[in-house]
């Protein structure tokens, strides 16, 4: 299952809006943690190991505020953000050892959340209450910004709609019994997900349900969704309960459909989504493991590096005043992935992830890592000061 990447604020939680953290590696984990910083007003240092998540401060100023998260252990790590209710409103995740990453997340009115690590990114994690107090922060007034947080939204609502029509479609097949048909469609059904993925995945179990792999079982959790189809119909063929399964999904893809029109973005939230998409490319696609019986794992790359492209799409007039050297750059190294990701199209269908060589992965990584660097870069460029 895709874990969640990007946490934006839906009707429940309208004055809260979340940023997912940068996900460019930094310096090696510093596992001092000073209770000074984060009075300062710098970050608050978070000591993650395998067996404690130790905060330098447990509270701070509604506002933008910056965790600096450390690994000092020896398992994989993860940093969540909670929200009254379980809702995770933001998180940094595939934290190796030694390796130190940031977390910036917008809380614009006081109130109490959580903190958590998550040692070998599994479990509940090792829980804190954290206080965030003083007054609600108003937003950016930059027009620029409020066009491209309106711009986003619209293509929010646009990849919603397109969702849940090519999921009928593919649910149609599947219950029609018509197994070529499904399989053609479930890439490109899946498509307009993967565009908005951190959106999508905002609202709580819907997530799971829709998009988890058979892992969940492992977590106590039913194997449905997607995932589960996909299994049918790659490996063990339709079950008696595939058509109920697919209903299933149909239902919970109109839910999240109409949740994602409600979500609350910002120029924060919506350029560390678009880092938070090539992390998913990174740490799921890239590797084969999304798509574990179609193999259809470029399309699902595809979709995320539309979404991450057209989420700074919206924001090139904020970056290009702020910064033009980076957006140029921002365009070359889009360009150059974009243009190695579709050599691998045939018949105006990617090849299977199997059909891929070793050279061909290590080209697509390479260039992934460089778009990464300089998308890590957007969001201390369009933060609201």
């Amino acid at each position: 299952m895709s874990r969640p990447s990007l946490r934006l604020a839906a009707p429940a939680v309208l004055a809260l809006t979340s940023v997912l953290g940068l996900a460019a590696c930094t310096d090696k984990a510093d596992t001092s943690a000073s209770s000074t910083g984060a009075a300062a007003g710098g970050p608050i240092v978070v000591n993650a190991t395998d067996t404690a998540c130790e905060l330098s401060a447990t509270t701070a100023k509604a506002g933008t505020v910056t965790f600096e998260v450390s690994n000092a252990g020896t398992k994989v790590n993860e940093f969540y953000v909670y929200a009254e209710g379980d809702r995770i409103i933001s998180e940094v995740e595939n934290i190796t050892p030694g390796i130190k990453r940031e977390l910036k997340v917008e809380i614009t009115a006081p109130g109490t959340f959580t903190t958590a690590c998550k040692p070998g990114m599994v479990g509940d994690g090792i829980r804190a209450p954290f206080t965030v107090t003083g007054t609600a922060v108003a937003g950016s007034s930059d027009e620029k910004v409020a066009t491209a947080i309106a711009d986003y939204k619209a293509f929010v609502a646009t990849q919603s709609d397109e969702l849940l029509t090519g999921t009928e479609a593919f649910v149609a097949a599947v219950k029609a019994g018509d197994v070529a048909k499904a399989k053609e469609l479930y890439p490109t059904a899946r498509l307009p997900w993967e565009t908005i993925e951190p959106v999508a995945e905002s609202f709580g179990d819907l997530d799971p349900r829709i998009d988890g792999r058979e892992d969940v079982i492992e977590e106590g959790m039913e194997f449905t969704g997607y995932h589960r189809l996909e299994k049918d119909l790659w490996v063990s063929g339709l079950q008696s309960d595939s058509s109920t399964i697919a209903d299933q999904l149909l239902a919970d893809v109109k839910e999240i459909a109409a949740k994602s029109k409600t979500v609350e973005p910002t120029a924060l939230t919506i350029s560390n989504g678009a880092k938070a998409l090539l992390d998913e490319v990174a740490t799921g696609k890239i590797t084969g493991e999304e798509e574990r019986y179609s193999h259809t794992d470029l399309w699902d790359f595809r979709g995320n590096l539309q979404g991450s492209q057209e989420a700074l799409e919206t924001l090139r007039p904020v970056v290009t005043e702020r910064d033009a050297t980076l957006q140029k750059a921002l365009d070359t190294r889009f360009s150059e992935l974009n243009k190695l990701l579709e050599s691998h199209r045939v018949a105006g269908r990617f090849v299977s992830y199997t059909d891929l060589t070793e050279a061909d992965i290590k080209a697509l990584t390479v260039s992934l890592d460089a778009l990464s660097e300089k998308v890590s870069k957007v969001p201390g460029v369009v933060e609201a000061k």
